[in-house]
């Protein structure tokens, strides 16, 4: 039986998530500081879902996600992280408040749900998926904390995979470009100029837009699912082609 665990499951990636393995059948616990919404899960899987409010900051929330697991569904396969946040600011200008908050949810907020759901996930020989970004793996101006945070997971994906791997666990990464999901919403509209913001991210993928959240969900499914069982310790790109494209090429060059 297929029974995730899923953070940030009440909006963007995470709902996209949430909605995939429900839809396929699966059962999830859908852990958020929001409550989820159930008419945006899948018709009639209301009895596979189990919705639980807490951050993944508080090590004790973690802990009653994977017990709630273990009471509907008799235990836990695999954990989808998609919990997160974004913030802006230099190292110079960034303030230790701000940064602490950021790693706090991006990278010791994974930390918390990995060692929660470890337990269940070993006895299943299951997997684990977290949430990166294109930031995992390089940067933009202004967002010291964000790009250290997730800098740092693929950190904590390339350990966790080697530590875990020899009693069958496999652990993953995927990193998104931008995704159409409320975060970047909000984003944009800190910009003076945001309809002029969506067309400049847009141009950054070489795929002309940027992703549905849904996408990067059916990544994420794949990974946790049997089909993917050889893979482990990887970062799988779901950028349109943004960090593969050499900057400022031209459109059509001549």
């Amino acid at each position: 039986m297929t029974a995730v665990l899923i953070t940030g499951a009440a909006s963007g990636i995470g709902l996209a998530v949430a909605y995939r393995i429900l839809n396929d059948g699966g059962h999830a616990v859908l852990l958020d500081t929001r409550p989820v919404d159930p008419d945006m899960l899948p018709p009639g899987s209301e009895t596979r879902a189990i919705l639980v409010e807490g951050s993944v900051t508080d090590p004790a929330a973690c802990e009653y996600a994977v017990r709630a697991g273990i009471a509907a569904f008799g235990g836990l396969s695999g954990v989808s992280h998609n919990a997160g946040i974004q913030r802006y600011g230099t190292a110079a200008d960034t303030d230790p408040e701000l940064w602490n908050e950021v790693l706090s949810v991006n990278l010791t907020g994974a930390f918390n749900i990995a060692r929660a759901a470890l337990p269940q996930v070993l006895d299943a020989r299951g997997a684990i998926v977290f949430m990166g970004s294109v930031q995992s793996l390089a940067s933009q101006r202004n967002v010291a904390a964000y790009t250290a945070s997730k800098h740092g997971l693929l950190g904590l994906v390339r350990s966790m995979a080697m530590d875990f791997a020899e009693r069958g666990v496999r652990v993953n990464m995927v990193a998104p470009g931008a995704v159409q999901t409320p975060m970047l919403d909000w984003a944009v509209s800190l910009a003076d100029a945001p309809d002029q913001v969506r067309d400049v991210l847009n141009g950054m993928h070489p795929l002309g837009r940027v992703a549905r959240a849904e996408e990067v969900a059916a990544v994420v499914s794949f990974l946790l699912s049997d089909d993917a069982s050889f893979i482990t310790g990887e970062t799988v790109r779901v950028d349109g082609g943004l960090l593969t494209q050499i900057a400022g090429t031209p459109k059509d060059p001549k």
